[in-house]
């Protein structure tokens, strides 16, 4: 049985305004991403979701506060949909992380993790999911490196190909099938 996963990254936060890579630092929402997290609550409370899991870095889970605040839907929390580690460079500016990504694809960053390392931890989180959920609609709210678990693990991509690609976001977020 398949299972419909609607992802969505984290609302707007700080770090992002000032174009920072935030990565394992807990990061905190902006003015702007809050109202982002509470629309998002709008559009998906009534959307047959089962269950929310997040990533436990405090802009994933502010998100799923101001969004599912106050709703009996389950809200997991789960390291394993965290950003990627950028090590030592957690907080650098995010042009420099971008420029040479690449070169961390499989070589871990200094004192974190390489992109391949954050993509196969994603995976490990969905090869969990159907114990619980097959059959279900599931929602994941986390980071880049979330997403590109989920294009890895689902649509087959390479993780240097998701490297190689710009990420666009999209405010409505992205549906998957596990199957």
């Amino acid at each position: 049985m398949s299972i419909e996963i609607v992802f969505e990254t984290h609302a707007l936060t700080e770090d992002n305004e000032r174009g920072v890579a935030t990565g394992w630092l807990p990061g905190r929402l902006s003015e702007r991403g809050r109202g982002n997290a509470a629309e998002m609550g709008r559009r998906r409370r009534d959307d047959g979701i089962a269950a929310v899991f997040t990533s436990d870095l405090r802009r994933a889970v502010e998100t799923v506060e101001i969004a599912f605040g106050g709703t009996d839907m389950p809200i997991l929390h789960d390291w394993r949909l965290r950003e990627c580690d950028f090590g030592v460079r957690n907080g650098s500016p995010g042009a420099d992380v971008k420029r040479d990504r690449l070169d961390f694809c499989d070589q871990p960053y200094p004192g974190g993790e390489s992109h391949c390392q954050a993509i196969e931890r994603v995976a490990r989180f969905l090869a969990d999911l159907p114990t619980r959920w097959a059959g279900r609609r599931v929602m994941l709210i986390g980071h880049l490196a979330t997403y590109r678990g989920l294009e890895h693990a689902i649509n087959g991509f390479t993780v240097r190909e998701l490297l190689e690609t710009d990420f666009a976001w999209r405010p409505e977020g992205w549906e998957f099938r596990l199957d």
